[in-house]
């Protein structure tokens, strides 16, 4: 297996553990502890499952770092296709991590005061408190999700432009930037946006560009393609 076949399967890793510890700590958890528009009730499984809800943090920040990381490996190995829009993709990425980061601050705010209080038997004051920092959390990743969008825009069409990966990889790439970009704005300018069907079908392009290139880069690597000027890598 060559550096470059060594780099990608590095770089499949990373996206596995983005996509496994995104779905746990962005999907699982909230299904399990979030109950819409009952901000009592939603304090009260949070309390009764405090440990779901830490490992939810935890997992979340792991997710931010082997994002990182990964943004770092992808230029690497798609440099040599358009060098300038490489680094659009890592500044993308870099962007999104302090703002990520961020959010996850209201989750261990709202930790310290599940500590501190008895979610079962909420005060008012409590429960404005908890609210606060739902919303919070919530505007923190609607805003953060507008780069977990645009990053896939530069991706997508370094993976078009390379052929190293599926072309079809890098269309749903783009079109997933396109859903991400259309959902934040709907979420912004649309009251009620949440509740229609079409909310829950707009980042689907980008969940199947991912998660094919994550494999195909796990499972299969990189394809030579003639012509493309590969830079050497050094063995990792």
């Amino acid at each position: 297996m060559n550096a470059e076949s060594r780099l990608a399967r590095v770089a499949g890793l990373l996206y596995l553990i983005v996509v496994l510890t995104g779905f746990f700590s962005l999907a699982y958890v909230p299904s399990r502890l979030v109950v819409h528009g009952d901000p009592q009730a939603t304090l009260e499984r949070m309390a009764a499952s405090e440990m779901l809800l830490r490992y939810g943090v935890a997992s979340f920040l792991v997710e931010q770092v082997a994002f990182l990381f990964l943004a770092f490996a992808l230029y690497r190995l798609l440099r040599a296709v358009d060098q300038v829009v490489a680094a659009v993709m890592v500044l993308l990425v870099v962007a999104s991590v302090p703002l990520a980061l961020m959010t996850v601050v209201e989750r261990l705010n709202l930790l310290s005061l599940l500590e501190r209080s008895d979610a079962t038997h909420a005060s008012g004051e409590l429960l404005a408190l908890a609210r606060s920092s739902f919303d919070a959390y919530s505007h923190g990743l609607l805003v953060t999700s507008l780069f977990w969008g645009l990053w896939l825009f530069p991706f997508g069409f370094l993976v078009m432009r390379s052929g190293l990966l599926p072309r079809v990889l890098g269309v749903f790439l783009m079109i997933g930037c396109a859903g991400y970009v259309v959902d934040v704005v709907c979420s912004i300018v649309l009251p009620g946006y949440g509740d229609m069907a079409m909310s829950n079908y707009m980042t689907l392009p980008a969940a199947i560009g991912e998660i094919g290139s994550c494999l195909w880069l796990l499972l299969a690597g990189i394809r030579r393609v003639t012509g493309l000027p590969v830079p050497p890598v050094r063995p990792l």
